[in-house]
């Protein structure tokens, strides 16, 4: 039997499961779909025989597909502050809010202060300038790893330094 035959009898059994599954968990038809036979065409340009589980194989083939998708149709909107509008600032009303702003701000700059250099950075570039990891990594002469440790470890910190203030 030939490579070939070997592989389409693995994937057409588990054909209409894959496009049923990933159809319903889609957004639309069409993105489940595309992610089935995306899973199938991945298999197949593989030797499908040393795939020790094809149906988790494809399955998972999928489901990384469709998350790739979403991410690239959704991407995260991230406006930094000088970019918007006046009326669209955060309006503080009243004495005790300003004074909560007030506080919240002080400790926020110490809890920053607190943090190494590199992570000072990270988190500016990250959160405040709208940067993505990836172009944080580019402009600092770090891995892509070294900068998501650094953020998670601000984030950490501050969320740490800050749960007094959360509600």
């Amino acid at each position: 039997m030939s490579r070939f035959s070997s592989s389409r009898k693995t994937w057409l059994v588990h054909y209409h499961e894959l496009v049923k599954t990933w159809t319903r968990r889609s957004s639309n038809s069409v993105d489940g779909e595309d992610v089935a036979h995306d899973a199938i065409a991945g298999m197949l340009e593989q030797d499908a025989a040393r795939i020790s589980n094809p149906r988790a194989y494809l399955h998972r083939s999928a489901a990384n597909s469709l998350i790739q998708r979403q991410k690239r149709e959704q991407p995260a909107l991230t406006i930094p502050l000088q970019d918007l509008s006046e009326q669209d600032h955060p309006v503080v009303s009243g004495a005790e809010e300003a004074a909560y702003c007030g506080q919240l701000s002080e400790a926020l700059l110490a809890a920053l202060d607190e943090l190494p250099p590199v992570c000072q950075q990270v988190f500016s570039c990250h959160r405040l300038e709208g940067w993505t990891v990836p172009e944080i990594a580019s402009h600092l002469g770090l891995s892509v790893s070294s900068v998501e440790k650094y953020l998670t470890r601000s984030m950490r910190h501050l969320q740490l330094k800050l749960q007094q203030f959360s509600s």
